[in-house]
């Protein structure tokens, strides 16, 4: 006989008891946010975040340094592009090397390393170096530098791992804060980017983003929350990574790096024909700061609105409100609009990490969250490069067409895969715990 719901049994055969389970109650959003940071301690929260700043400060600071100093969007555009895809290119491999050896050494490395380089592309901008040099270390840069946002992601679980029962809600939390960890870093670093232009020079910028690399990714380095990764130099697991649902993610990142890359561009040419360059870091700092609010709004969204259901929704709003983006004629427009335009890009992106997070195998996480970020970066580098062309010839509003077309086909994208994703959440959705990562 089994017991009614609610009740567990006690024993064996006819004499058996029953009592009643005590279910666990429900956490509230803030609270949630409350222990995940008593867990991990304000110190990491705060460096964790100011570690991916340059990341974000290097794209456009490659952009406004190379144009500004050539005369050539096109090259601008290339430069940072080639930044953006070698760290899509490299940051799978840094992560598959973190699940294996942990991520301390992996990121102590290339925070040096990517620091070093940024400073070289300083030098050989002002120093008049050849167009194909200047592109090739704008590329060693983005080779080297880590992606601090997906590694932290990796972090939380074996951080909430004694928290029981509701570390899955933990984690989700976490996620959303993640997620707009990372939209605010990019709504900061233009930010910076355009302090620096104003205050300094394009060069001065990269400096400065070269300068934080070195102290705060090396502090994420060294911190205690590195050692709870992967660290035994053990073999991955030879499950395949690239499932049909994983690569469906890697595209809608790709699309929404597309729109990161064509928005700022975008931006660029308009501030600069408004007789305002360095203007151009924070009109796109809007976009990020819009999605950083709205990112950390997405924990209080209910339980039973799966992460797919939230992407559609997302993908939804992401087209309509790009579509002024064609109408824009100056920068307080602009303004308004990237603004609420953000709004839709940290539910989207936040969906997809947390899918990817429940359908990966916990040893492959820290490369599946590496190839997500990596897919933003490739995207961020189409768009740039591709609506930087446009904007050569035809102006700003041919770049903001490039975002509008990546948001008709994100929105294709997830509606098609609507029956895939959720057959892929079933299996995790009967798991009532996680495990340490």
């Amino acid at each position: 006989m089994e017991p009614a719901q609610g009740f567990t049994r006690l024993g064996g055969g006819f004499g058996a008891s029953y009592r009643r389970t005590r279910k666990a109650h429900p956490v509230s959003p803030l609270a949630s946010y409350r222990r995940l940071f008593e867990l991990a301690g304000t110190p990491y929260v705060v460096v964790a975040f100011v570690a991916r700043l340059p990341l974000a400060m290097s794209q456009l600071g490659t952009l406004l340094l190379v144009a500004g100093a050539t005369g050539s969007y096109g090259l601008g555009g290339l430069s940072a592009g080639a930044l953006a895809v070698a760290n899509a290119v490299g940051a799978p491999f840094a992560g598959s090397l973190a699940d294996r050896l942990g991520q301390r050494h992996v990121v102590l490395v290339q925070s040096l390393a990517g620091a070093a380089s940024l400073t070289l592309l300083v030098g050989l901008v002002h120093t008049g170096a050849p167009d194909a040099a200047v592109v090739g270390v704008a590329a060693l840069a983005g080779l080297t530098m880590p992606q601090v946002g997906p590694l932290a992601r990796v972090r939380w679980r074996p951080i909430t791992a004694r928290t029981g029962s509701q570390q899955r809600r933990l984690v989700d939390v976490a996620f959303s804060y993640e997620g707009a960890a990372d939209e605010a870093s990019f709504a900061v670093g233009p930010a910076l980017v355009g302090v620096g232009v104003v205050a300094i020079s394009p060069g001065g910028a990269l400096l400065l983003a070269a300068g934080m690399l070195a102290v705060f990714g090396t502090a994420f380095a060294l911190h205690r929350t590195a050692a709870t990764g992967h660290g035994d130099g053990i073999a991955l697991p030879t499950g395949r990574l690239l499932t049909p649902v994983l690569l469906v993610l890697v595209a809608a990142q790709l699309l929404i790096g597309t729109l990161f890359g064509a928005t700022q561009t975008g931006t660029t040419v308009l501030a600069t024909e408004a007789g305002q360059p360095g203007v151009a870091g924070l009109v796109h700092a809007t976009l990020g700061l819009g999605s950083a609010v709205a990112g950390i709004a997405t924990a209080f969204i209910p339980d039973r609105f799966g992460p797919e259901r939230r992407i559609l929704v997302a993908a939804g709003a992401l087209l309509v409100l790009s579509l002024p983006l064609l109408l824009v004629d100056g920068l307080p427009a602009l303004v308004a609009v990237v603004a609420v335009l953000g709004c839709a890009v940290a539910p989207f992106m936040i969906g997809v990490f947390t899918l990817a997070e429940r359908v990966v195998s916990p040893a492959r996480v820290a490369t599946a969250m590496t190839v997500l970020a990596s897919a933003t970066g490739l995207g961020y580098a189409v768009g740039s490069t591709i609506a930087g062309r446009l904007a050569d010839h035809h102006g700003y509003t041919a770049a903001f067409a490039v975002t509008v077309s990546a948001m008709a086909l994100a929105l294709t994208l997830v509606a098609a895969a609507q029956r895939m994703l959720r057959a892929a959440l079933a299996p995790s959705a009967s798991a009532p715990d996680l495990v340490a990562a």
